[in-house]
């Protein structure tokens, strides 16, 4: 299998970690990856403020040269929020004609022309429904049964786009997480919101939020999760929540490639997990006594 590979700005910067365990991920699964030529930012947040038309054309100037290279329809996406971004023109330009005449007016300034062919695709949605667990569990060289995983899916991955899982009750992680043999978190908070970029403008609100979530989570080993959004606010923000409200919730946050490859056996430099901010020195420790 060959998809297009978009990984946004996050993945070459905060979230580089990532980047480095889909890669590593996909490349034990036997997929290629071929990263979008000159691709540039989705908009991220930013851009719907300042603009809607510019908040559509930056993402169909990656989806156009997606659309240029055709060596794929599938363009593979690991950041939720630049697959929200480029999913929601994929879906209003094919409802919305004249958004596209407009889209192309903007391009026309980059030599480029989006046809609206390719097909937008989550990472999670690839590995749940393109890879499957049972593969999963064939690359599988490390007992994880010791570990109990809580998924964590947040907001834009599957809303407003309820495409591959079901926003208020997903369940897509749960069979690759099972595959590594570990145990799957019992909990109702794996669609809930972090707070997304409140961390910055009302943090208040964000902390509880996220105190809600690492709460939740007693009894798991770590929460996975498949948005750099999510991630930096359920592991950055653990000091500042642990003085607020009085709790220690340390927490190991993993993203679900990282915690596929560690199950492969792969080293710390593959599944980039030096790069972690939040890895517990208990689940450190439950590492080291894995059973064979």
């Amino acid at each position: 299998m060959n998809y297009l590979y978009y990984p946004g700005c996050s993945l070459e910067g905060t979230a580089r970690e990532y980047n480095i365990s889909t890669r590593s991920f996909m490349k034990a699964a036997g997929i290629k990856l071929t990263e979008l030529e000159e691709w540039t930012c989705c908009g991220a947040s930013a851009a719907a403020s300042v603009s809607p038309l510019l908040s559509s054309a930056l993402p169909a100037i990656n989806l156009a040269v997606a659309e240029s290279m055709s060596q794929t329809e599938n363009l593979l996406i690991p950041c939720s929020a630049c697959y929200l971004n480029l999913k929601n023109v994929e879906e209003k330009a094919r409802k919305e004609p004249g958004l596209l005449k407009r889209i192309n007016k903007v391009l026309a300034e980059k030599n480029l022309n989006f046809k609206n062919r390719t097909k937008v695709r989550h990472l999670l949605d690839v590995m749940a429904h393109d890879i499957g667990a049972e593969k999963v569990k064939n690359l599988i060289k490390k007992d994880f049964s010791h570990l109990t995983i809580a998924p964590y899916y947040g907001c834009q991955c599957l809303r407003p786009y309820p495409v591959f899982d079901d926003p208020e009750e997903p369940v897509s992680m749960e069979p690759l997480i099972k595959a590594t043999g570990a145990l799957v978190h019992s909990w109702n908070m794996g669609g809930k919101c972090c707070g997304a970029s409140h961390m910055n403008t009302k943090i208040d609100v964000g902390l509880e939020l996220v105190y809600g979530i690492l709460k939740a989570a007693r009894g798991a080993d770590a929460i996975v999760t498949v948005c750099p959004m999510c991630q930096m606010n359920l592991e950055a923000y653990q000091d500042k929540i642990e003085l607020k409200y009085k709790e220690n919730l340390n927490m190991t946050i993993l993203y679900l490639p990282q915690l596929l490859c560690l199950a492969m056996g792969m080293s710390e430099d593959e599944s980039g997990i030096e790069s972690n901010m939040a890895v517990t020195k208990t689940f450190k420790e439950k590492m080291k006594k894995l059973p064979k």
